[in-house]
């Protein structure tokens, strides 16, 4: 046997092993239902937004002082405008992809793969910034403008969170009803 034959080739997986890589990946990836789905993103959106704007008023009031608050003003309105117009409908699409993806799903599909990856972009920028030769203050404004766009943005998720969800049949369950207000019986007795 040559010395190539015995060392594994490094290499892209062969299709069944991919095949078998999906689904050791299918059976162990943690999974949540649509509602945990939900309360994962608007915890997410509120404590990350909570965090940008607690950190840039620090930094603008630190600098500032008392007219910090004045100088932050602007940029709390910028956030709001933001959340209307552009957060808010995010949030509309994050609870429409929640809902459509249904229970059993994994933990993190919340977000699409797109959007993860623009976080994990914000994430890099935000380092980026935060290492950069800017003051503190000045990098303080946008972390007060996208702080409290994304705060105020969570509202939607958590109104919905709280919307009573329907209740579904259970299988072999007593009183259950249908979605449709039906207790699902065909009107025999269940007797042959």
């Amino acid at each position: 046997m040559t010395r190539h034959q015995d060392t594994p080739q490094m290499g892209s997986p062969k299709p069944g092993e991919r095949a078998m890589l999906r689904r050791w990946l299918e059976l162990h990836k943690p999974t949540a239902g649509a509602r945990s789905q939900l309360f994962l993103a608007e915890m997410m959106w509120t404590v990350v937004g909570s965090v940008l704007l607690g950190l840039g008023l620090h930094w603008v009031v630190g600098r500032y002082q008392g007219l910090g608050w004045a100088y932050a003003a602007p940029f709390l309105l910028l956030g709001l405008v933001k959340s209307r117009f552009v957060l808010d409908r995010v949030a509309r699409r994050t609870i429409h992809r929640i809902r459509t993806r249904g229970d059993d799903h994994c933990v993190g599909g919340f977000f699409s793969p797109v959007s993860w990856a623009l976080i994990v972009g914000m994430m890099i920028l935000g380092q980026v910034l935060r290492a950069s030769p800017l003051p503190r203050a000045d990098v303080g404004f946008l972390y007060v403008t996208v702080g409290s766009a994304l705060l105020l943005s969570s509202r939607v998720l958590w109104k919905e969170w709280r919307l009573p969800q329907p209740t579904r049949a259970r299988s072999g369950g007593a009183g259950g009803a249908d979605a449709d207000g039906s207790d699902g019986s065909d009107g025999s007795d269940g007797r042959s």
